[in-house]
């Protein structure tokens, strides 16, 4: 190798490296997740495996688990279907007859398609009033545009009603305006061209909406704007007025918009560290809260997991997977620490 081809190779290892610690950055990768698609994979031998995990001698959790959280959410409906082409039964239901508790709801979220999966997380937070402003900006915000438009579309056919009219009907003020608008798909694509005129009219929009009844530029922006550009718009923000645009909100806003542009603001500044804030909070909680757990590690685990979990070790000063082995208990445990994948030393 010449040296010239030496010092490349170098600068390109460097170069991922270096995206690798910027995780705000990698979930448009794709690729960061903790869960990929199973290389050895032979859908007939799990459907065995399966079988025999569930009509054995005792429920073989261990086996279950295993497989589950080793396949992709692709593989497991092939196994999914797979086992009810061969057996003439539905594998979720044999699971949920077989098993219990948090690792029986966990089972389920795994069987279940992704975009089912989060219609009904979305339903379920807006009808429940204390977390709509939660739950429901964490999946409108933080999905890409084709799963969402399939998620409102599966939320239709499920439910019978439109995301929309739910919205409409469980929420009020600029929580609602926020949440009608991120439904609606309509963010900018980043185009790689900077802006800058557009960067300078969006900062004196948001300083000029102060009046009461004056919340529409906040909510055109963040619900709007590219992430790569209210990046932009929040560092301008910062150098322009000399504070951070965070507290520019809470010094505008209160109770729940205060909260729901914070959400936001959080999501677009760093979606792997608002993640990890999550899950640290889940797990701070007397009981953990197993329901946000495993939303959250079994739908980002096949795009920015790992990403979370560094963030949630630098934050946190503990690694995810030690913060989940010392709090989870219960057959549940194996599965949550197995979505997790590993250690951050």
């Amino acid at each position: 190798m010449s040296v010239s081809s030496g010092k490349m190779e170098l600068s390109l290892t460097q170069e991922i490296l270096s995206h690798l610690g910027l995780a705000n950055k990698t979930a448009a990768w794709g690729t960061l997740g903790t869960l990929r698609t199973f290389l050895s994979f032979s859908v007939d031998k799990d459907v065995q495996r399966l079988l025999r995990a569930i009509t054995g001698q005792g429920v073989d959790h261990s086996a279950i688990v295993d497989i589950l959280t080793n396949r992709s959410r692709e593989q497991r409906q092939l196994i999914s279907r797979a086992f009810q082409e061969r057996t003439k039964q539905d594998l979720l239901k044999s699971l949920q007859a077989a098993l219990s508790g948090h690792l029986e709801k966990i089972v389920v979220a795994l069987l279940q398609p992704t975009a089912q999966f989060d219609a009904q997380e979305l339903r379920t937070a807006l009808k429940a009033s204390d977390s709509a402003e939660d739950v429901a900006l964490e999946i409108l915000a933080t999905r890409a545009p084709p799963l969402l438009q399939e998620c409102l579309a599966v939320y239709k056919h499920d439910f019978q009603v439109e995301a929309e009219e739910d919205i409409k009907a469980e929420t009020n003020g600029i929580l609602q305006d926020l949440l009608l608008a991120l439904g609606k798909g309509g963010r900018d694509t980043y185009s790689g061209i900077i802006d800058y005129n557009l960067e300078e009219q969006d900062v004196q929009a948001l300083q000029q909406a102060v009046e009461p009844n004056s919340e529409g530029p906040w909510i055109l922006t963040f619900t709007q704007r590219s992430p790569e550009h209210l990046i932009r718009v929040f560092d301008r923000y910062r150098r322009c007025t000399g504070q951070e645009l965070e507290d520019a909100i809470q010094n505008r806003f209160r109770g729940d918009s205060q909260v729901a542009l914070l959400s936001l603001a959080s999501v677009i500044r760093n979606t792997p560290l608002y993640f990890a804030a999550k899950l640290h909070q889940a797990l701070q909680e007397t009981e953990p809260n197993y329901h946000v757990l495993t939303r959250i590690l079994i739908s980002r685990s096949e795009t920015d997991l790992l990403s979370i979990r560094a963030e949630f070790k630098k934050k946190f000063g503990k690694s995810l997977y030690s913060s989940l082995q010392d709090t989870v208990r219960g057959d549940c445990r194996s599965a949550l620490l197995a979505l997790c994948r590993a250690e951050d030393l």
